[in-house]
């Protein structure tokens, strides 16, 4: 797994709307909160989600942008997105490209294990969290986001 100062690797991956991201394109306007998680409409994944919906306004006024990456495809992402009103993109991994690039892959490869990487403009890893279970200190990362960054 990607560790702080391990530079970010490069990836295209379809968002919900069939459109190509790259993480040059997230990384254009600040720093990037990139977060992995199992699967659309679990619970943990849900609340996680939503946690950082409610964030999001506060990280895109320190410019920070944020992404989450599961192993679902676009339909299942925009149903996830349109039902809780996420305002931030959600990519299809389901060739486990990223996942793998990031180590992010479950136990003998199976699943996806719940990490946030705060990457920074030059792609360098700032932070990590790795949490399986919980969310509460992914959320911890992301308002440590918000307070550290209004300088950036």
């Amino acid at each position: 797994m990607l560790d702080i100062g391990d530079t970010a690797p490069d990836f295209e991956l379809a968002g919900e709307d069939g459109g190509v991201v790259t993480l040059d394109d997230l990384l254009a306007e600040g720093p990037l909160v990139l977060y992995f998680y199992p699967a659309d409409f679990t619970s943990v994944c849900t609340a996680e989600a939503c946690e950082i919906r409610d964030r999001h306004e506060d990280l895109r006024a320190v410019s920070a942008n944020v992404v989450g990456v599961s192993p679902q495809g676009e339909s299942s992402h925009t149903r996830f997105r349109d039902k809780y009103e996420l305002p931030f993109p959600l990519l299809d991994d389901r060739r486990k490209e990223v996942i793998n690039a990031y180590g992010v892959n479950g136990p003998l490869g199976m699943g996806v294990r719940r990490v946030t990487f705060l990457i920074n403009p030059d792609k360098k890893i700032a932070n990590r969290v790795v949490a399986d279970f919980g969310v509460k200190r992914h959320m911890a990362l992301i308002d440590s986001v918000v307070e550290d960054l209004g300088g950036y």
